[in-house]
């Protein structure tokens, strides 16, 4: 634990200083394209189901309902003109990096819940992964992202939660830089 939480912390510094200039082009580029602020920030689930803020850049209209983005209909209709690129290039999840230095956050675990995600939150409790850190990254996200029914993701987050590792977490790493290169599991 405290070797992974030293590595996060590390890394999490590091990219910040390497992605500084890309996010503040990222953060202009919201702010000139639409209404609102740059950064949109949710409450989210963490390890024993405590809540924290998790930001985000921008990628839906600021009139767009707090539910996951599955639960919208037509979720398309709700994005702003680079909400798309920036959610299938992962460009909007880099905020989460100040979560990983802050310790809220992991670069590997289960995907944070929204607050009101009751079904996914309580499927996971019953399963003890609560008890994780929530990540950036996860075994259910190379694994499907958001292609992913609950009790599927819920299955990979037990998985992860059984066979969590250091080199383990680095092999999830490696097949989320691929996925995003080809921006694989994003509908929306």
């Amino acid at each position: 634990m405290l070797l992974k939480r030293a590595c996060d912390a590390v890394g999490a510094l590091i990219a910040l200083i390497i992605f500084a200039i890309p996010m503040a082009i990222v953060a202009l580029a919201v702010r000139a394209t639409s209404k609102g602020p740059a950064l949109y920030w949710s409450q989210r689930v963490g390890r024993d189901n405590r809540l924290f803020s998790m930001p985000k850049f921008r990628t839906m209209r600021i009139d767009t309902p707090v539910v996951a983005t599955h639960l919208l209909g037509n979720a398309a209709e709700h994005l702003t003109s680079i909400g798309g690129f920036l959610r299938k290039t992962s460009l909007d999840e880099l905020p989460q990096l100040w979560c990983i230095l802050k310790g809220d956050m992991s670069f590997v675990g289960p995907r944070p819940a929204l607050f009101n995600q009751d079904d996914l939150i309580a499927a996971r409790t019953a399963r003890n992964v609560h008890s994780l850190l929530p990540g950036l990254t996860g075994w259910a996200q190379v694994n499907g992202r958001d292609e992913l029914a609950i009790p599927e993701k819920v299955t990979l987050d037990v998985e992860y939660l059984q066979r969590r590792s250091f080199l383990f977490d680095l092999r999830i790493l490696g097949l989320t830089a691929i996925k995003v290169v080809g921006a694989a599991g994003v509908h929306h």
